[in-house]
């Protein structure tokens, strides 16, 4: 998989490489506490910025500077190169910035075309006569979920009954239909088997090729590493690693994640301590050799399997 400024739709052209986002030295306080400080992060067109870290890392709070739930409190947050300061969500939104969390906001039993235009609903007629445009909800519904390569033989059938990758990917085809030019993604895999995530991490391929920046919020480096583009490591509020794919291996995120430093530093001190044989625990890693791993997720269309529940 080629890094930032591959070829690939929504890259090429002079404003290709142009940033959606951009963060520099931003930070957020809470009183006394430092949640988050000195990060730089840069969300590109038709690239997938991936954000990892531990449990406490500053992911959350990195999550709501840019989705506008809360502002930074230091460094600048730019959108299409303007320096901005959301006062809600709504004002992210109409930047064309969408969240989507690990509860999907979706009603589960509710059908998956209304689901899908939940609070956006199209009507027809006029007052006091206005009605919902059933029709035209689930016609549009259909042709977005199918454009992601989502096919549903019933969109009547509750939210609730899919399974939990085509519930991601449901919500995934929502943001993108209502604007979303910059898609935030919270642990889209956290709660979901081997198979369902596979299902999750090529739509996040497809809504990368369709050319929007993607955030990939998460705690698996196997997962970034599939679809990422580039990878930033949160620790204790602050980068701990920037850096493009071209740069970066499997062995080198999990390395990061796992605190490699405080890791070499716990050997040292086990060495000091009777009846532990420090020989035989594993070397930190000291690659830069890209470690072996599994072919990137192809885009819908062009992967050997369908999702679960597709035909």
């Amino acid at each position: 998989m080629d890094g930032p400024g591959g070829d690939r739709p929504g890259i090429g052209g002079p404003d290709g490489d142009r940033p959606l986002v951009e963060l520099r030295g931003a930070g957020k306080s809470y009183g006394a506490v430092r949640a988050l400080h000195d990060v730089d992060l840069v969300v590109r067109p038709g690239t997938v910025t991936c954000v990892l870290g531990d449990n406490g890392a500053g992911k959350s709070t990195l999550i709501k500077i840019i989705s506008g739930l809360h502002r930074h409190s230091e460094g600048e947050f730019l959108v299409d190169g303007e320096p901005v300061r959301f006062a809600s969500p709504r004002d992210a939104l109409a930047k064309g910035i969408a969240a989507v969390y690990q509860d999907l906001a979706t009603v589960p039993l509710m059908p998956v075309w209304r689901n899908f235009f939940l609070g956006s609903e199209l009507t027809k007629g006029a007052w006091p006569l206005r009605r919902l445009d059933i029709a035209r909800m689930k016609d549009v519904a259909d042709r977005e979920l199918r454009s992601m390569g989502i096919v549903l033989d019933d969109l009547e059938q509750p939210v609730g009954t899919l399974s939990g990758g085509q519930r991601q990917c449901v919500a995934i085809a929502r943001a993108v239909h209502f604007g979303a030019r910059v898609l935030i993604l919270d642990e889209p895999t956290a709660a979901l088997g081997v198979k369902q995530s596979g299902v999750v991490l090529r739509y996040v391929a497809a809504a990368r090729d369709r050319g929007l920046g993607v955030v990939f919020i998460t705690h698996n480096p196997q997962h970034a590493y599939m679809v990422g583009d580039h990878f930033s490591v949160l620790r204790l509020g602050a980068l701990d690693l920037s850096a493009p794919r071209g740069e970066v291996s499997l062995e080198d995120l999990a390395h990061h994640m796992a605190g490699g430093a405080e890791l070499a530093a716990l050997r040292h001190e086990l060495s000091q301590v009777r009846g532990v044989d420090v020989d035989a625990l594993p070397e930190a890693p000291e690659s830069a050799a890209p470690a072996p791993v599994a072919a990137p997720v192809p885009a819908p269309g062009t992967a050997p399997a369908t999702p679960e529940g597709n035909p």
